[in-house]
């Protein structure tokens, strides 16, 4: 069986492809993500997923499927990071709520043992209900967002605060198994 590594410490990263039923180890990437502007492109993203694939394989000596990732928030072709403060928070969550916005993940797999790499992007719409501030308020203080692209995390959401969501909700968490799967074969 081939060695899979998956360039990430992130859990939910972790436990998507766990629960996807793949067998790996973690090696998480220690590139440092730089984006000279916040204006997205597909190309921008998939640049970052290789960019740690390709540092974890310049690490490692041994032949190994290497699988890199990286997650954004995009509102009006520009990319929301993750927030440096309380107030950073607020303000991407407010600029969020009651609008649609996509979710980009890139996903590069590094093929050792044939030398190949594939790069693709998956893409989800989300669309928060319209936030109050004591809504805003409560998540950053009771779910401490620093950590997640856009300041919010899918998955811990209360209900009340997602309109809807098109396409793979993996997606948003973090990384959609069943592109990762198509790729590896």
């Amino acid at each position: 069986m081939k060695k899979i590594i998956l360039a990430s410490g992130s859990p939910r990263r972790k436990e998507i492809l766990k629960n996807a039923g793949l067998d790996f180890e973690i090696h998480p990437s220690k590139y440092e993500e730089e984006l000279d502007n916040n204006t997205f492109s597909y190309g921008k993203i998939e640049n970052l997923a290789y960019n740690k694939a390709i540092y974890v394989s310049d690490e490692i000596k041994e032949k190994a499927i290497i699988i890199g990732a990286d997650t954004v928030v995009v509102l009006n072709d520009k990319i929301l990071t993750k927030p440096h403060d309380k107030e950073d928070a607020y303000k991407m969550l407010h600029s969020l709520s009651g609008v649609e916005h996509t979710v980009v993940t890139g996903i590069c797999i590094i093929d050792k043992y044939n030398e190949t790499t594939k790069v693709q992007s998956v893409t989800t719409k989300v669309t928060f209900e319209k936030l109050t501030e004591e809504q805003i308020k409560y998540y950053i203080e009771n779910f401490k967002p620093f950590d997640k692209a856009g300041a919010y995390g899918i998955q811990e959401l209360p209900d009340g605060y997602i309109h809807s969501v098109e396409g793979s909700l993996e997606n948003v968490i973090g990384l959609c198994s069943k592109t990762v799967k198509e790729m590896l074969k």
